[in-house]
């Protein structure tokens, strides 16, 4: 099962963090299968490559909450619900 996470960079106390697609059983610092966004908290921006983030919501990743909270923000959901009324 594949999830989107955030994945920790930077130095000591000014972490930034990639969003990327990883599989579940991968640890944080793992490899990822893509990186798809990037969030930095102490500036508040995100960068987000939003057909690569909806190619995998549709194929089924899950993101975490704290992933799911920055993607609801970004309003990816509702593109998402956008693309699967247009295909059915």
């Amino acid at each position: 099962m594949v999830k989107l996470r955030l994945k920790r960079c930077g130095r000591k106390q000014r972490a930034v963090y990639r969003i990327v697609a990883i599989d579940v059983r991968s640890r944080r610092e793992g490899r990822d299968l893509r990186k798809v966004g990037f969030y930095d908290p102490i500036n508040n921006q995100t960068y987000l490559n939003v057909p690569a983030i909806l190619y995998f919501l549709e194929k089924g990743a899950q993101p975490t909450g704290t992933v799911h909270d920055i993607l609801k923000k970004a309003g990816v959901f509702t593109e998402l619900s956008l693309n699967q009324t247009k295909f059915n």
